[in-house]
């Protein structure tokens, strides 16, 4: 592959105008069909062979008028009993009644229930002819426009429930922006050069729009969930800026070496663009290993985070190459400091990375024992991770589904922001007469505020009913109760001829939540094991490979602690802009292990490659890894800290569940390049030795050939010189 890479560099090199005007035609032709076929993100938690899933497919077949989605609109008098705004209360739902998808509008002063006892607060409910993810935002800001003519000093109107969760999508901000000019400082800083740091810019720049395009085509095709756009812009900016400052960091020092520019160009594709590649698979490779859970909107983010990682390879090593064509010796002009003779000496003297190599190398036991205890320490809080959803009392207090989620619950209890749906499915018609004594077994069962009356549909074969919890939905003993009702309650009440299935909102991310949790651990299982395969094969060992896997899972599992302890045991979540405790959403574990098991095997690779070289030629362990870590050290952390930029800038999202990955992500990558990678690593390979590197002669045979290292520079082809300047 490295023979392929150095000639496909200096093939962009040479074609550089060319191959920066396909990639331009790319992106907007990319954007052109995507526009033109009509992709829509939608949130759709569809759930096969869960018993929520049939509760809703039972509906959708039978009683299509309670398959909708809906919402309350919340009125909340401050002057008095409600009934003295009855008049502007009428006015609004009969405007609301006439709106296009409503088909029912209930009345709260005709509706038993529907005040709160001191009369204050009421409700109505909206039902639509379609869900949420059919309907879209515009029947949402028609209900918005409406209230809004009704609002006044003595009277709120506010929108909560299952449609406003969907409809209030939250403005993205500009969290890329933030990431990319806290990236373009760090840069800087690193290479001292305004050329060398808008190179790493304009090709995640450019990668990454061009791998939303690719995402709005598949959004055109599949149901692509609307955080997926967040995630690949996390992701793909991350890895953009990083696969390139990898390869700019190589070429720099081939020409600081007396190359040529398009020989510099070639060897910098063929040594740290092949890295670049292998690295790129194993995060794709992982991420698309989140379909074994089996749950579609967690392939389909995993989907779309991978294709913007791919694209974001492809970049690095042809658009890449082509502006460093442009750059050529130039890439050092309009330096903002005094330029290094080196990047491993200074006057003559080891510069501090190889003074930290020769340091690890001296105390190695005391390095692993204590880098060891940090991670055990950060990953305790994880025995208690409690896996859950955000309800709207998570939202920011200025948006209107949480002041109606804190209205329904001051007014009417915290179990009425998350009812339970039951579907009947009713093959006998004298079941539906026997259907009162299911409700009074709910009704009876602890932990259930309220039950109404079933609710057939015209034929007859279908009924529903509302049960309302004493618990808010994300409280663990609703959680119970779903089982309970489940396992004991439903089975032994429900009359013969009659089947029932409890479904909802809040049934459904509980039974997200037991799907990931029976997933995770085949799915974290199947990701090691094809990692260790590769890194086996690449680097011809059995140990490196190993190793490389159990410290992943240490910094992974620190994360996951660190998660823990901030939003569900709530230190320091103020500083988040977070007033409530929040369960770890139930795909963020899985999402968060693909993500940094691909990006923690990119750092190893990149400093595994450096050291394996170094052992290759000299066949002294210590001093391969001393100078693997003084060579490869500087970069790393230049790489983490954009890293930790990007994905911190993301917790200015309002969305809880963008923060818990920005700060989980970040929290991540800083352990893994700085505990992990600084420390960990060298500690190890020299307690290890030249063990390190022992294959069994039998297994080396059967194994393929690929490496990261090439033996000799690639021969280099005279055509057209890369210019300077």
């Amino acid at each position: 592959m490295s023979s392929f890479l150095y000639r496909l560099g200096q093939a962009a090199a040479r074609h550089r105008w060319r191959t920066l005007g396909i990639w331009i035609a790319a992106v907007v032709a990319i954007f052109a069909v995507g526009g033109a076929l009509g992709g829509k993100f939608t949130d759709d938690f569809n759930l096969p062979n869960s018993e929520s899933q049939s509760a809703y497919n039972l509906l959708a077949e039978r009683y299509p008028a309670a398959s909708g989605t809906s919402a309350f609109i919340v009125f909340h008098s401050t002057s008095g009993p409600l009934e003295g705004q009855a008049d502007a209360v009428t006015s609004a739902l009969d405007a609301i009644g006439g709106q296009p998808h409503v088909v029912a509008v209930s009345d709260p002063f005709k509706t038993q229930g529907a005040l709160s006892p001191d009369g204050t607060i009421g409700y109505a409910r909206v039902a639509y002819d379609e869900p949420a993810v059919d309907l879209g935002v515009e029947p949402f800001d028609a209900l918005q426009n409406t209230l809004d003519g009704v609002r006044s000093g003595a009277l709120d109107a506010e929108i909560g429930g299952e449609y406003a969760s969907w409809g209030a999508q939250p403005s993205t901000g500009s969290s890329e922006l933030i990431g990319l000019l806290a990236a373009m400082i760090i840069l800087l800083i690193a290479f001292g050069s305004v050329v060398a740091m808008g190179l790493p810019i304009g090709t995640a720049v450019i990668g990454l729009a061009t791998g939303t395009g690719l995402t709005l085509i598949l959004a055109s095709f599949a149901s692509v969930p609307q955080f997926a756009t967040i995630l690949s812009s996390m992701i793909g900016l991350g890895v953009g800026i990083d696969y390139a400052l990898f390869i700019v960091t190589r070429y720099r020092q081939n020409l600081a070496e007396g190359m040529e520019p398009l020989h510099a160009i070639g060897l910098s594709s063929a040594t740290a663009g092949q890295a670049v590649v292998f690295s790129g698979m194993m995060v794709s490779i992982a991420l698309l290993g989140l379909w074994i859970s089996g749950i579609a909107f967690v392939g389909m983010m995993a989907t779309a985070a991978a294709i913007v990682v791919l694209v974001a390879v492809v970049a690095a090593v042809t658009l890449l190459p082509a502006f460093l064509g442009f750059a050529g010796n130039a890439i050092d002009k309009l330096s903002v400091h005094r330029k290094r003779k080196s990047s491993d000496t200074s006057d003559g003297r080891p510069s501090m990375w190889s003074r930290w190599g020769h340091e690890v190398e001296r105390h190695p036991w005391r390095y692993f024992v204590g880098a060891v205890a940090v991670l055990l320490t950060l990953a305790i809080p994880l025995f208690s991770m409690k896996l859950g959803f955000p309800d709207d009392g998570t939202a920011p207090t200025s948006e209107t589904r949480r002041l109606a989620y804190d209205l329904l619950a001051e007014g009417f209890g915290p179990g009425f922001n998350g009812p339970l749906l039951l579907a009947v499915e009713i093959d006998d018609p004298a079941a539906l007469q026997g259907l009162d004594q299911l409700t009074s077994a709910i009704a009876a069962t602890p932990g259930v505020a309220a039950v109404t009356p079933p609710q057939p549909n015209e034929a007859g074969d279908a009924a529903i009913i509302q049960v309302i919890p004493t618990t808010s939905p994300q409280d663990q003993a609703t959680t119970e109760l779903v089982r309970r009702l489940r396992a004991d309650v439903i089975p032994g009440a429900t009359p013969e001829g009659a089947v029932a299935h409890v479904g909802g909102g809040t049934a459904t991310f509980i039974d997200l939540s037991d799907r990931i949790t029976n997933a995770l651990p085949w799915f974290i299982g199947a990701v090691v094991l094809l990692s260790f395969l590769l890194l086996m094969v690449v680097f011809r060992s059995i140990l490196v490979p190993l190793k490389a896997a159990v410290l992943n899972l240490l910094s992974i599992g620190a994360a996951y602690g660190v998660i823990v302890a901030i939003f569900q045991w709530g230190w320091g979540r103020s500083l988040l802009g977070i007033d409530q405790l929040i369960p770890i959403v139930s795909f963020v574990p899985m999402m968060m292990f693909a993500v940094l098991f691909g990006l923690s095997m990119d750092y190893e690779v990149f400093l595994l490659s450096r050291i394996r070289e170094e052992y290759l030629k000299t066949g002294n362990n210590v001093e391969s890894v001393v100078s693997g870590i003084s060579t490869t050290a500087r970069v790393i952390t230049s790489a983490a800290l954009i890293m930790i930029a990007v994905f911190l800038s993301f917790v200015t999202q309002p969305d809880p569940i963008a923060k818990m990955f920005g700060i989980g992500l970040a929290v991540a990558v800083f352990i893994d390049a700085t505990v992990v990678r600084i420390v960990l690593v060298p500690a190890t390979m020299v307690l290890l030795g030249d063990a390190n590197w022992w294959l069994p002669g039998w297994l080396d045979r059967i194994l393929p050939k690929m490496s990261l290292e090439t033996a000799s520079d690639p021969e280099v082809e005279e055509e057209e010189p890369v210019p300077v300047g």
